[in-house]
């Protein structure tokens, strides 16, 4: 379904930027994806945004809020109960960064740090839901933990949601898809050496565009840096870019729409 008003508990349902300039992020991912920004008018919202696509919310934009935090896309999981997986987290071996916060009437977050060292938020909605659109161009479709310990992380995100990791062998590698209620809702590969020596355990996403080689062409245009260029998988012909403030992302040409 691609179209969203509501997302089970244990499901991704929501990304945003945390970007050292959001206007310039508005510019750029204006001009890639069509996104238009509605920021908040509200000082306490401390400068958030949310980019539009065909007059749905897909995504968040906002400064980064620690010192010494890199640009990144951050990934949001469904929850019922923030506090709860708060809980779980500590039992699982994770660390809590954010509390359970409540943001206006919008919905609870937090964010935390998993097993394997990777940093995740979870989402408790109230007046926001998540993504209003998913897996169509312009839109994201896919999250994907890169991990420096796959074993760590199979422990721990099986504990913390409920998720059963379901390995397969793809071209001498392990790649892992997450099921939750025996869906797919996320995937996980171990990190390669190709990865800069230091790299941490992160997630990533992938966002759905209609045409890869001319998105791509046109980040570049606009600053963007490649980090892996087009080549082929099951899903589609996807690639790796570091946007001009220096968040990486991955695009994909997807075979099919979910």
């Amino acid at each position: 379904m691609s179209v969203r008003s509501s997302y089970e508990a244990g499901v991704p349902c929501w990304v945003d930027l945390s970007s050292p300039d959001v206007q310039a992020s508005v510019t750029f991912y204006g001009e890639i994806f069509g996104w238009r920004a509605e920021m908040a008018d509200d000082p306490a919202a401390g400068g958030y945004g949310q980019f539009v696509h065909n007059g749905k919310k897909v995504a968040g934009v906002g400064p980064i809020m620690g010192e010494g935090m890199p640009p990144v896309w951050n990934v949001y999981v469904a929850t019922d109960d923030a506090a709860a997986t708060a809980d779980r987290v500590k039992n699982a071996g994770g660390s809590v960064v954010v509390e359970p916060m409540r943001i206006f009437d919008e919905g609870t977050m937090a964010v935390f740090q998993g097993g394997d060292g990777s940093f995740f938020s979870v989402w408790q909605a109230g007046n926001h839901r998540g993504a209003e659109l998913v897996n169509e161009p312009g839109s994201f479709c896919w999250n994907e933990l890169v991990t420096r310990d796959p074993q760590a992380a199979a422990r721990f995100y099986t504990t913390v949601f409920g998720w059963t990791p379901k390995p397969t062998e793809m071209d001498g590698m392990t790649y892992t898809e997450w099921l939750a209620d025996d869906k797919s809702i996320a995937g996980m590969i171990e990190m390669s050496p190709n990865y800069p020596e230091g790299t941490p355990s992160h997630w990533a996403t992938y966002f759905a565009v209609a045409d890869l080689d001319a998105t791509m062409a046109r980040a570049q245009s606009l600053g963007a840096t490649v980090l892996i260029d087009s080549m082929d998988s099951p899903p589609g012909r996807f690639g790796m870019i570091l946007d001009p403030q220096g968040a990486a992302l991955s695009l994909i040409q997807l075979t099919e729409t979910a």
